[in-house]
This record gives C-alpha cells, structure tokens and sequence, in this order.
C-alpha cells in the first residue's frame, strides 16, 4: 500500500498508508487531517484540496487542462502545486510526500 505523507500547515507529519486506486485527498479526508476541505468531494471543481507535491511527482499524470485553470484561481500557487483529488496511488507509487498550505477553504 503506498505510503503518503502530508505536512500540515502548523508543522505536524503525518504518514499515512492510502489503498491503491484512492487519491491523496482520500487519504487525508479519510483520516480527518486537517487542511485538505475537498467541498467539491473530488470532482475537480472546487482547489480546495491544493497541496505542493514535495516528492513521488514521476507517478502521477500531468495535470488536466480543468486542473490547471482550477489552480490559476488558488491561492499561493507554486510550480509543484497540485490538486490532491487528481493524485490518484497506484500499486506502483513510491512514497509521496505533500505539504498542506493553510490557504485551502
């Protein structure tokens, strides 16, 4: 099972093992971590699950055209930002590791 590690804004780690087939913001949602909103409950609607993709980028597709406009409108927005309902694990993933910004929400 891949290995996610979320750095949350006020400095806290936590390592989370998250089932293949879900994405990084299942992980956090399902574990009740802070930081990570997801109102639009995955659907790439909302960037309210933005993250900065600290390591494991090589896994994951290139961002959607819809995932890049989402981003354009976030705020503090990064060249690794990212939209943790897109960063799908597979059985294949290395560790991956994200940092929550505290602008979600």
């Amino acid at each position: 099972m891949p290995k996610v590690t979320y750095e949350l804004s006020d400095g806290t780690v936590h390592d989370i093992d998250v089932p293949c087939g879900q994405s990084v913001m299942d992980g956090s949602v399902r574990n009740n971590l802070p930081g990570i909103v997801a109102e639009c409950g995955g659907s790439c609607s909302c960037a309210t699950c933005h993250v900065f993709l600290e390591d494991g980028a090589s896994s994951f597709d290139e961002p959607s055209d819809e995932e890049r406009e989402l981003l354009e409108f976030a705020e503090g927005v990064q060249p690794n930002s990212r939209l943790s309902c897109q960063l799908i694990l597979a059985a294949d993933s290395p560790d991956v590791r994200v940092t929550v910004p505290d602008t979600n929400g």
